[in-house]
């Protein structure tokens, strides 16, 4: 897939996901399927889902754009309800994520390897407008290194969630997260947590495999 150049489009468009950078933009489909219940790192959790569907959501279009300095992803799929708040203990917020290898080998099914940290662009239907920004090392060890680099929003329409994440293509860090540069090529996977069927955490349906992306290179003056 390809994350196609727009000059000129500030952050603002970019998070609209109905605005003018996105128009024509083509998507591409990713099946999505369940984390297995027994890859989860708490016990109660492998305990409680054991035998349960996970992965209420199975297909979702992916669409990305840069504008040189922030790249955003384009999230659409199916779901009845919209869910943005935490209703009681078997409903939680509607989320998605993005996550990218800051290292070549990092493995996506354990959400990285010590050493090999997995970078995710989180949105939450309650946290609208902003993102975290996390990284992990393995199962389990996921950290929110900070609300501000991430941004996100969400728009739920006609039984169809509507979502951009952004981040700028590089950012000034110690931590173990992907740098990007326009040009270059990059992975990715996608994540999709179903609120209403009570996915949250490490219970949530994603694209198994990392997908190529290439940054389109930014267009010089006068061409």
């Amino acid at each position: 897939m390809q994350a196609r150049h727009v000059a000129g489009a500030d952050l603002e468009a970019l998070l609209d996901p109905a605005g003018r950078p996105w128009r024509g933009v083509r998507s591409e489909r990713l099946a999505l399927v369940g984390t297995p219940a027994g890859m989860q790192p708490s016990a109660a959790i492998r305990v409680a889902w054991t035998g349960k569907r996970i992965g209420a959501v199975d297909r979702v279009a992916v669409s990305s754009l840069h504008n040189g300095e922030v790249l955003a992803f384009r999230l659409e799929w199916q779901d009845a309800t919209e869910d943005r708040a935490l209703i009681d203990t078997n409903s939680f917020p509607d989320a998605a994520a993005v996550a990218l290898p800051a290292a070549p080998e990092a493995p996506l099914v354990t959400m990285g390897a010590p050493g090999a940290a997995v970078n995710a662009w989180y949105w939450r239907a309650d946290e609208d407008g902003r993102g975290r920004h996390v990284v992990a090392e393995g199962l389990g060890t996921s950290r929110t290194l900070d609300l501000e680099r991430v941004r996100g929003r969400g728009v739920w329409k006609e039984g169809r969630w509507r979502v951009v994440v952004a981040r700028p293509l590089r950012v000034a860090t110690s931590e173990p997260v992907v740098q990007l540069e326009p040009g270059k090529t990059t992975r990715f996977a996608v994540a999709v947590w179903d609120g209403r069927s009570g996915e949250r955490a490490g219970i949530k349906a994603f694209s198994a495999g990392w997908r190529e992306l290439r940054l389109e290179p930014v267009a010089r003056a006068g061409r």
